[in-house]
């Protein structure tokens, strides 16, 4: 039940993205097309699971067994940095089209701090690994599931009359507020 309890919450209740305001910057360059908001959103769980994985492991074995939990934010932005080159490669060799769509959004993941925040939010609520990838994974998909909506949005939004003043970024911020507004109404679940 507490795996339940940890996917609803980080999802819909306090998603990344709407609730907690991380994660900004992909969430509004990526979302002019669903393609890319799907291609965002499968870079960010990848690199946010092992991230979290990996950071989780240094955390425990390294920065508490030789006390040096001080060098938690530089050594977490090294592991994430070093996770988001592995993904540049691959996506390069596997899906060049991807890596071309996303262009100068896939090295922003490496600054990404939903990553990090996530990677820091799993050592400050004292989860377990298991717990600590449930809570990674739950809040990619959230993350994702408001990225493509929020690119769904914007994508009919091209074709609507709109008033000059309105077009683009204004629209977007107000669609993305009201967005936000919605999963509000999550709050009550958990």
């Amino acid at each position: 039940m507490e795996y339940v309890l940890i996917f609803i919450s980080a999802i819909f209740v306090n998603n990344i993205v709407l609730a907690q305001f991380l994660g900004i910057c992909p969430f509004l360059g990526v979302s002019k097309k669903i393609s890319t908001g799907i291609g965002m959103t499968g870079a960010v769980t990848f690199v946010m699971v092992i991230a979290t994985i990996v950071t989780y492991l240094i955390q425990k074995f390294v920065l508490d067994a030789f006390n040096v939990g001080f060098l938690q934010t530089i050594t977490f932005i090294l592991v994430i940095a070093s996770l988001v080159q592995l993904v540049e490669i691959i996506l390069k060799k596997v899906s060049p089209p991807l890596y071309q769509a996303l262009g100068v959004f896939l090295p922003l993941i490496t600054t990404n701090c939903a990553i990090l925040g996530v990677a820091i939010m799993t050592i400050q609520k004292d989860f377990n690994l298991l717990e600590s990838v449930a809570f990674a994974a739950a809040n990619a998909i959230g993350f994702g599931l408001a990225l493509i909506i929020f690119a769904g949005i914007r994508e009919q939004l091209e074709l609507a009359d709109l008033p000059k003043g309105m077009k683009g970024t204004p629209i977007a911020l107000l669609v993305a507020g009201i967005l936000a507004l919605a999963f509000m109404g999550f709050a009550g679940m958990v």
